[in-house]
């Protein structure tokens, strides 16, 4: 007959306990995941976001039904939250600051921190203008609600002239560009993919975003949603599979851009010098007072200039209920 040591029979029920203990972990898993399996979260993203490539990433497999909508600006996303149609999307600190005061249902659950290059302003290619202060008297195309129309009023204010020393014309990104290549416009604040399309066809930067703008870039979702505790999950999943695109990206940013150009038809080429000029890497970060100090400054700066008819307090935007999640990334 075999005897069997105390030690050696300890050793036993200890790995079996930790085996039923991984069975029990995965099991509690699979529960979890199929808690979502009902669930359908709405986001929003951009042509060529760092969120059209999960399947590339190898984050795709969503244990919710993940239904996404390209958008033009940040403004028509906080729209589509607040008119319940969208639960959660990216923006710049501009577009909740337009709503703030109607009491909406947009709440800033994140911020995304990164580059500030990829927000200029554009000339034609033989354009005469050579500096800021040549602006003056000029047609300036813009986005309004945008950081787009911040970065024009602090660039005004720098040369000591307001809006009513330019021709402002509000356009989206792409009757902008269409505005813009038939020589309708002086110059152009602008920002994301059209700016490389632009310069593509032979436009030149006159001047950056760079210490005039945060580079804090945030994510919001419906006050609805999070109300939602499964949806509240998802939109926490969906925020570690977007830091994990991040991640991707950050590795191997020659392959994303590869990646990118394919899905845009915009040169490689483009990307990379993109990547080089930027100001920072971009990171997802938790809402801090620091983040919403900034969006207050920027909403007292639209008061002041009187884009907004009164000076609005940004606090009640701010949702940190996913913090936990956020400060694991």
């Amino acid at each position: 007959m075999m005897l069997i040591s105390r030690r050696s029979a300890l050793q036993g029920l200890a790995a079996g306990a930790l085996g039923l203990g991984a069975l029990n972990l995965a099991a509690c898993g699979r529960k979890k995941d199929a808690d979502l399996a009902g669930v359908t979260l709405r986001a929003a993203t951009y042509r060529g976001n760092p969120d059209s490539f999960f399947e590339q990433a190898g984050v795709a497999d969503t244990p919710y039904t993940l239904e996404t909508a390209q958008f033009a600006g940040g403004n028509l996303i906080a729209e589509a939250i607040n008119a319940h149609s969208l639960d959660v999307g990216g923006m710049s600190e501009i577009p909740p600051i337009f709503i703030a005061a109607a009491n909406p249902l947009v709440r800033i659950i994140a911020v995304l921190q990164g580059d500030v290059n990829n927000q200029v302003v554009l000339v034609p290619k033989d354009s005469p203008l050579q500096a800021t202060a040549d602006l003056k008297g000029k047609r300036v195309g813009y986005v309004r609600a945008t950081t787009s129309q911040y970065m024009l009023l602090k660039i005004l204010k720098e040369q000591g002239l307001t809006f009513a020393d330019i021709t402002p014309v509000a356009l989206s990104p792409q009757d902008g560009l269409a505005a813009f290549n038939q020589g309708s416009l002086d110059a152009w604040v602008i920002y994301g993919v059209v700016v490389q399309l632009a310069r593509e066809a032979g436009a030149r930067v006159l001047t950056t975003g760079l210490h005039r703008l945060s580079g804090n870039y945030l994510v919001a979702a419906s006050k609805d949603a999070l109300a939602d505790p499964l949806k509240k999950r998802a939109i926490g999943d969906y925020l570690q599979r977007y830091a994990k695109t991040l991640a991707w990206i950050e590795a191997d940013y020659t392959r994303w851009a590869r990646i990118r150009a394919q899905l845009t038809s915009i040169p490689e080429a483009a990307y990379i010098q993109e990547y080089r000029e930027r100001s920072a890497g971009y990171r997802l970060l938790p809402v801090s007072d620091a983040a919403i100090a900034s969006q207050q400054d920027v909403a007292d700066t639209f008061a002041a200039a009187g884009v907004i008819p009164a000076p609005v307090d940004v606090r009640p935007l701010w949702d940190d209920s996913l913090h936990e999640v956020l400060a694991k990334l």
